[in-house]
C-alpha cells in the first residue's frame, strides 16, 4: 500500500466454450459484468478453482462476499517477447534486458484490443540454465501504482550469487503505469500538486467542500483522459496479465514476490492459478478482508501510532536534536511545528499537508529518522526553513512519475472494491479517527477521496482464498509495519493452510532483502528448495520470528545521500 504524496468459500466455476467470448455460449449475468460460459466440471466446480485453459476462456463465479461478481480469466495465445538492452549504456551479461508484450485490455476477450506492459529482466548469472535452473522469479513492489522494473534490478542484486545463479528476477510495469502503454494521467502535477497545498485539516464545513471538489476535480479528469483503460485498471485483470506474461516467458509455472499491495496481487494469482505457482513469497502483507475502505482507515491510527514511535526515538536522543526529553515533549514540538507552517509554510513551500507527506516517510522506515529529526529540529530550535524544504524535495514532491503512480492507485482501489459514495460516512469516520490518531487521518481521507466519486463504480472485492494445491508460501510482516498492519498477514495466513508467517519485532515496511540477516535466511533457503522450513503452529499468529534491525543512529544534520537502507522503502512508496 502506496503514499506518492509524501499507501471464498462458495465458488463456482463456469468454463466457457474454447474461442473468444464472443463464441462462448452465455448465460444471463448481473447488469455491467461479462455474461458467463454455460458448461463447467465438477472437479473444478469442487475445488472452486479457474480452469486456466492456455487458449479460450473461463470466468470464475466468486461467493461468500462477491455473490455476483463475475471475473474473467482468459489466457490470450503466448506472444513473443524480444528482448533488447535497457537504455543506452554498454552491454554486459549483468545488464538488465526490456520488452514489451501485449496483453488484451479486456481479459474476458482476448482478441479484443490490446495494451502493452513494460517488462525488464535479469537473467541467471549461470553459464548453463538445466535442471538447477529455478526458472523465473517475477517481482512487485506494490502500489497499486507502482512501476515494477527497477525492483528486478534491486531483487537480483540482493539476492546470493547461488540464486542469482538459478533465477531469471523479472519486473513489470503494471498496466497504465511506467512505461506499459496507454499511461494513466490525470492532472499536471506542477498545477495539481503545486506547493503549498491546501490544508488537509479543513476548518470549517466550507472548507471541507473545497477540498471534496478538488477531489472530484482529479476524479473527473481522470475519466476524461483515460477513459478507455478506466473499467479494466484491477487487481484480477493485473494477475491475468502476470499469467500472459508466464505463458510468454514459456514457464509452466513462475515463482513471485509481492510486496505491501504486491503481496495481495500474488494472493490473487494465487487464487487464479494455483497450479501455476512455483514459489511465492507475500512481504509486508495486505488484509484481504478489509479491501479497501476499512483497511485505509486502519492504516491511519497504524501511521499514527508509528508517527509516535519516530517522536519517541527523538526523545531517548535529546542530546542530539533538543526538542524535548519526553514523548510529550516531542509531540507538542512537532504538533506546534504544524500549527506554524499551517499559518506561514517554510519558505512558502511546506505547508502542513507537505509537511505530513515528508513525515509519513518515517512510517515507512526508521532510516531516514535521522534525517527527518534533524530537519525538525532545525526548524523548531533555530527557525531553518531550508532542511524541511530539501526534505520535501527528496521525500515528498511530486512528479510526472509520481501523478502517474497515483491515477494508477485510485484507478485500481476505486475499481477493485466499493466505496461509500455518501460523504457523511467518510467525514463521521475520519474525524472519528482524527480525535485519536491526528497524523494521518484527514491526509488518508483525501488522498482516497476521488473514490467517492469515481466514475467507474467499485466492485465486490474479490474472494482470496487458499488451496492445499499451492506449494509452501512464505509470508513476511514487520510488528509494527503501519501501511500494512500485523493483523493483515495474520489473517491472509488463515486464508492460506500452506502458508507460513515470520513475524519481525520491528516496524518497517518490507523486511526481506534489506539488510536483516534472520529474514534473509529464511527467505533464500525457501526459494532455494521451496519448502517454508518450519511447522505450521497453532498456538501463536506466526510460525517465527526474527528481532528487527537496530534503530539508527542520531545525527545533527540531514545526510548528503540517502541511507542505503532506504533502498527497499523508496522502491515500495515509487
Amino acid at each position: 500500500m502506496k503514499r506518492v504524496l509524501g499507501v471464498t468459500a462458495g465458488m463456482v466455476v463456469l468454463v466457457g466454450v474454447a474461442g473468444t467470448a464472443e463464441g462462448a455460449t452465455r448465460a444471463a449475468a448481473p447488469p455491467g459484468e461479462p455474461a458467463t460460459g454455460a458448461a463447467g466440471t465438477a472437479e473444478h466446480a469442487a475445488a472452486g478453482l479457474a480452469g486456466a485453459p492456455e487458449h479460450g476462456i473461463s470466468w470464475i463465479r466468486a461467493g461468500g462476499r462477491t455473490p455476483f461478481a463475475l471475473t474473467p480469466t482468459a489466457t490470450p495465445p503466448r506472444e513473443t517477447l524480444k528482448w533488447r538492452p535497457c537504455g543506452k549504456k554498454a552491454r554486459t551479461a549483468a545488464s538488465p534486458q526490456c520488452a514489451d508484450l501485449r496483453v488484451p485490455l479486456d481479459p474476458a476477450r482476448p482478441d479484443g484490443e490490446r495494451i502493452t506492459l513494460a517488462l525488464s529482466r535479469f537473467r541467471a548469472t549461470g553459464a548453463a540454465r538445466g535442471s538447477d535452473h529455478l526458472g523465473v522469479l517475477l517481482v512487485n513492489p506494490g502500489g497499486p501504482g507502482a512501476a515494477g522494473r527497477s525492483m528486478a534490478g534491486h531483487v537480483s542484486a540482493k539476492l546470493p550469487a547461488d540464486l542469482a545463479k538459478r533465477f531469471d528476477v523479472v519486473g513489470f510495469d503494471p498496466r497504465g503505469v511506467g512505461g506499459s502503454r496507454p499511461r494513466l494521467s490525470c492532472v499536471s502535477p506542477d498545477a495539481y500538486f503545486r506547493a503549498p497545498r491546501p490544508d488537509h485539516e479543513p476548518a470549517d464545513a466550507a472548507a471541507e467542500n473545497r477540498l471534496r471538489q478538488r477531489a472530484k476535480r482529479y476524479a473527473d479528469a481522470c475519466r476524461a483522459k483515460n477513459a478507455r483503460l478506466l473499467p479494466h485498471t484491477t487487481t484480477v485483470n493485473t494477475a491475468h496479465d502476470m499469467d500472459a506474461i508466464r505463458a510468454a516467458l514459456g514457464e509452466d509455472k513462475i515463482s513471485y514476490l509481492g510486496y505491501s499491495y504486491g503481496s495481495y496481487l500474488g494472493a490473487v494469482y494465487a487464487t487464479l492459478y494455483p497450479e501455476r505457482v512455483r514459489r511465492l513469497v507475500l512481504d509486508s502483507v495486505v488484509d484481504p478482508g478489509q479491501v479497501w475502505y476499512e483497511s485505509n482507515m486502519r492504516q491511519s491510527e497504524a501511521f499514527d501510532a508509528r508517527h509516535r514511535d519516530f517522536l519517541a526515538w527523538v526523545a531517548r536522543n535529546h542530546r542530539t536534536y533538543r526538542l524535548g526529553d519526553t514523548l510529550a515533549k516531542t509531540s507538542a514540538a512537532w504538533y506546534g511545528m504544524r500549527k506554524r507552517v499551517t499559518a506561514r509554510p517554510a519558505a512558502g513551500i511546506v505547508g502542513a499537508r507537505e509537511l505530513t507527506d515528508i513525515y509519513t516517510t518515517g512510517g515507512y522506515s526508521d532510516a531516514v529518522w535521522p534525517d527527518l529529526a534533524a530537519a525538525f529540529s532545525a526548524y523548531v530550535r533555530k527557525a531553518q526553513a531550508q532542511p524541511l524544504v530539501k526534505a520535501y524535495e527528496r521525500f515528498a514532491k511530486v512528479g510526472v512519475g509520481g501523478e502517474n503512480s497515483y491515477a494508477g492507485y485510485l484507478a485500481n482501489e476505486c475499481r477493485d472494491a466499493a466505496w461509500p459514495r455518501d460523504w457523511r460516512r467518510w467525514h463521521a469516520d475520519t474525524a472519528r479517527l482524527h480525535r485519536r490518531a491526528p497524523f494521518l487521518a484527514w491526509v488518508n481521507t483525501w488522498y482516497n477521496a476521488p473514490c467517492a466519486v469515481w466514475p467507474q463504480p467499485g466492485r465486490r472485492p474479490f474472494d482470496v482464498r487458499g488451496s492445499h494445491r499451492l506449494p509452501p508460501i512464505l509470508m513476511f510482516q514487520a510488528r509494527r509495519d503501519p501501511a500494512t498492519p500485523f493483523q493483515g498477514a495474520v489473517r491472509m495466513r488463515e486464508l492460506f493452510p500452506t502458508a507460513r508467517l515470520i513475524a519481525e519485532t520491528g516496524g518497517n515496511h518490507g523486511v526481506t532483502l534489506s539488510g536483516n540477516t534472520c529474514v534473509d535466511k529464511h527467505l533464500t533457503d525457501y526459494l532455494r528448495d521451496g519448502r517454508a522450513g518450519q511447522v505450521r503452529r497453532t498456538n501463536t499468529a506466526w510460525d517465527a520470528r526474527c528481532e528487527a534491525l537496530p534503530a539508527p543512529k542520531p545525527a545533527r544534520h540531514m545526510s548528503l545521500e540517502l541511507p542505503r537502507r532506504l533502498e527497499l522503502a523508496r522502491l515500495l512508496r515509487r
